[in-house]
């Protein structure tokens, strides 16, 4: 029964997520179509070996897919570059990441943030998204300059733990 399951789920989740994977992988490869079989046909793979991406939305199952998927790519280009020697003058030219991939990370941060507690999430935006001292941050919150920074300290742990949930490493 649950093989079942998850065969339905596996088969949603190419339904919802195969045609703009496949476009991103695309993208990712540089026109590569071969290549970007082997990053879909990979990121699929690694979705089926963890089940828990299955049962996620559909937002967070595609942006864990997109990321797996850029993983997947990123790896092939440095096994690529280990393999082959470079003989020009110039240095290669090193893939900048695009507006797709700041809007996934921008995405990804933005469900992980909404998972901390009230408090962790406050003195992240003040501090980090919105620049404000310790001690400007203390007194917009009305809490002391060391509770800021405890919090701080403990809100950064669980945002890289909610971050390494959704298949973020660093």
């Amino acid at each position: 029964m649950k093989d079942a399951a998850e065969d339905r789920l596996m088969r949603a989740l190419h339904d919802d997520h195969a045609a703009a994977l496949w476009s991103y992988a695309l993208k990712l490869t540089n026109g590569d179509r071969a290549g970007a079989e082997d990053v879909v046909q990979e990121t699929l793979l690694r979705a089926w070996r963890h089940p828990r991406v299955l049962d996620q939305s559909q937002r967070s199952a595609r942006a864990w897919l997109f990321t797996v998927a850029r993983r997947i790519a990123i790896d092939g280009w440095r096994s690529a570059s280990a393999r082959s020697e470079v003989t020009t003058d110039e240095p290669p030219e090193i893939p900048l990441p695009d507006d797709t991939d700041r809007a996934l990370q921008g995405w990804l941060v933005a469900e992980a943030l909404g998972e901390l507690s009230r408090s962790h999430r406050e003195v992240l935006l003040l501090c980090y998204f919105q620049g404000y001292s310790v001690n400007d941050a203390a007194s917009r919150l009305g809490i002391a300059p060391g509770t800021v920074k405890s919090r701080t300290h403990y809100a950064l742990r669980a945002l890289r733990l909610a971050l390494e949930e959704k298949g973020v490493t660093q």
